[in-house]
């Protein structure tokens, strides 16, 4: 079974390797356990145009989209989600701004009237973090605590991501919104861990 617009929850872990980040998305089964992988995502580190490739599985054999940067590293960077066919889904952008105190990203799908808003829940684990960040070496040591991002447009719910808690990253995404492309909210989900830092 491959990614499916029917499908609402996903379960996402990130892999380490020395030269890249690898995601590794599962569509959620009907008892909320990991069941099937739907995409496979790889980073290159240190890229000056950030830019992320999901497959269908991790053979990488099949590319399903595209994640890229329309900018050199640019704090206020918009995000461009490709089809494989080359056909525009969307396009992310953090609020750099609000996000001093608060993560903040928005999220635009392809046709859509209305711009879906995400924010960090919980402004005291926000702040925490923020702190966590600026301590060295602490790429050394990961946040382990969990925390939450709730995705609106118009007050109406979108979709949520969870971060679990524990020192490796893994995250559950939970779509609210049956109209939104599953590909745009497993794009938002993993720059959230990916670009985080930027």
């Amino acid at each position: 079974m491959g990614l499916e617009q029917s499908q609402h929850r996903f379960h996402i872990r990130q892999k380490l390797t020395p030269m890249a980040n690898r995601y590794v998305v599962h569509a959620a089964g009907p008892d909320g356990a990991e069941g099937d992988i739907v995409a496979f995502a790889h980073q290159k580190r240190m890229a000056l145009k950030e830019r992320i490739t999901f497959y269908t599985d991790e053979s990488q054999r099949q590319v399903l989209f595209t994640f890229q940067a329309r900018q050199i590293v640019d704090l206020g960077a918009t995000y461009d989600i490709h089809a494989a066919s080359g056909t525009l889904v969307g396009r992310l952008r953090k609020d750099f701004a609000a996000s001093l105190l608060r993560s903040t990203w928005h999220m635009s799908q392809e046709g859509a009237a209305a711009e879906t808003t995400g924010v960090e829940r919980n402004r005291a684990v926000a702040l925490l973090r923020r702190a966590w960040n600026i301590v060295p070496f602490v790429d050394l040591v990961p946040f382990a605590w969990p925390y939450h991002f709730d995705f609106a447009a118009s007050e109406r719910p979108v979709m949520s991501v969870e971060k679990r808690l524990g020192l490796r990253d893994r995250y559950v995404l939970s779509i609210h919104d049956e109209h939104l492309d599953r590909r745009l909210a497993i794009a938002q989900a993993v720059a959230l861990d990916a670009l985080q830092s930027r």
